[in-house]
């Protein structure tokens, strides 16, 4: 009877310890902290904590296991290329922790937003989109004799875009690009564009790496500044990125490198 309690009382002991692994594999324990801390992880990217999810994570940590030891019975953790790739994974891993880490303790400020916002949407102030045709030809002379015959009437800007135009997309729009700031055009065919008004046509083509451009506006208008609340997840992203590289430089510039 005496050997019998003691018995009950052993297993009574055990019971907690054996209730902390979720599994156990070749005799190695799969802790069910580290089950929960994986469900933890996938909860964190969008998952929800289900008793499915459990039983999928915990097969994954089982399979996972299983793999991990017959590749470290063969030898193939000791491989020297093997080696680099886990340091370089490991190295991975904590880089993106620590940034990770440095935001979280650092956040972008709504003020700091409004206050980036103001700075651009003063420095837009007083800028113009213009609503732009062009004709592209690959020669100069082609372009000449086009624009001289454009000019002197004898040709409509639209007609000759459909029939002459190499940008096809444009071309069935009579040359049309819509309405655009100067900075989306490569530089030759912006400046061009900047100096020119409303129903004006280009005193001679423009060369640019695609070939021979006749250009005319059609008309410009301010630059419509989007609302904040439009903008601010992209602004807060690049804002983001951009303390994430000033951090990376002084951290850079504080080490010491021979």
């Amino acid at each position: 009877m005496k050997r019998i309690l003691t018995l009950v009382a052993a297993c009574a002991i055990a019971l907690p310890v054996y209730a902390q692994n979720a599994a156990t594999v070749n005799g190695k324990a799969i802790s069910q902290k580290s089950l929960d801390d994986f469900v933890k992880l996938l909860v964190s990217q969008g998952a929800t904590d289900t008793p499915q999810l459990r039983e999928q994570v915990k097969q994954e940590m089982i399979n996972r296991q299983v793999f991990v030891q017959a590749a470290e019975k063969q030898g193939i953790a000791k491989q020297p290329d093997i080696q680099t790739e886990i340091d370089l994974a490991r190295q991975g891993i904590l880089v993106r922790a620590l940034m990770a880490d440095y935001l979280q303790k650092n956040p972008v400020s709504e003020a700091t937003i409004e206050a980036e916002y103001n700075k651009i949407k003063k420095e837009q102030a007083g800028k113009l989109e213009y609503q732009v045709r062009h004709i592209l030809v690959k020669d100069e002379k082609t372009a000449k004799d086009l624009e001289a015959q454009i000019k002197s009437g004898k040709l409509k800007f639209e007609d000759a875009a459909k029939k002459y135009s190499e940008d096809k997309g444009s071309a069935t729009r009579g040359g049309e690009l819509g309405w655009a700031p100067p900075s989306n055009y490569v530089a030759p065919f912006a400046e061009a564009v900047s100096k020119l008004k409303k129903g004006q046509l280009a005193d001679k083509p423009v060369q640019t790496q695609f070939g021979w451009h006749i250009i005319q506006v059609e008309d410009t208008r301010p630059v419509e500044f989007p609302p904040l609340a439009q903008v601010r997840p992209q602004l807060e992203e690049m804002m983001r990125q951009q303390k994430l590289t000033d951090y990376q430089k002084q951290l850079r510039d504080q080490a010491k490198v021979q």
